[in-house]
């Protein structure tokens, strides 16, 4: 029922060939604090995961066993991403990938996934020019997959072909959202 989703160039989500893109949520910054991480003196920058985990999962088929059935036409679907950190010790982090999907035909919602992915970092030598975005970009870009293989695994057991997400700019998200923060400072 479900059609994999392409990623439009101009936005982080996916959408259908025939069908508009969808606005993807810029990601959050969480509160990240740069003084505590600094560098020690003459070390290699160094990123290891230290955990990763599903915080929630949500898949809801509300219409079932009728979503099932064979439909006049793809459903719509769109989808949403956040990044969100947090300090947790002077050099370690954790972030959070919040993926949301939600499939509709006819004003109906066909199905309603959301989950919630997380994984707890070691940036350690990081200059701090180089901290945030290396918390915002590489740790969400090292989740994606286990988070996009669940996500596609859940549309599967609801009864739908696996709804697997195309890859995610996430130096793309962090750039528009330091855009944004910088002309809301302005």
């Amino acid at each position: 029922m479900a059609k994999t989703p392409k990623q439009p160039a101009a936005t982080n989500g996916g959408a259908h060939d025939d069908e508009a893109p969808e606005a993807v949520a810029a990601p959050e910054t969480g509160t990240i604090d740069l003084e505590a991480a600094a560098p020690q003196e003459g070390g290699q920058p160094s990123m290891r995961i230290l955990g990763q985990y599903l915080k929630d999962l949500s898949f809801e088929n509300p219409h079932a066993p009728g979503s099932l059935a064979p439909q006049k036409a793809q459903p719509e679907i769109s989808i949403s991403i956040n990044v969100n950190a947090r300090n947790l010790a002077p050099n370690d982090f954790e972030v959070e990938l919040h993926i949301d999907a939600k499939a509709t035909a006819e004003s109906k919602v066909v199905f309603a996934a959301e989950i919630l992915y997380a994984g707890v970092f070691r940036l350690e030598n990081f200059p701090q020019n180089m901290l945030h975005p290396a918390v915002l970009i590489e740790c969400p870009r090292m989740l994606f997959p286990f988070a996009r293989q669940i996500l596609g695994d859940a549309t599967r057991n609801g009864g739908f072909p696996p709804l697997m997400l195309d890859p995610i700019d996430f130096a793309g998200m962090y750039q528009k959202r330091m855009a944004a923060q910088a002309q809301a400072a302005v």
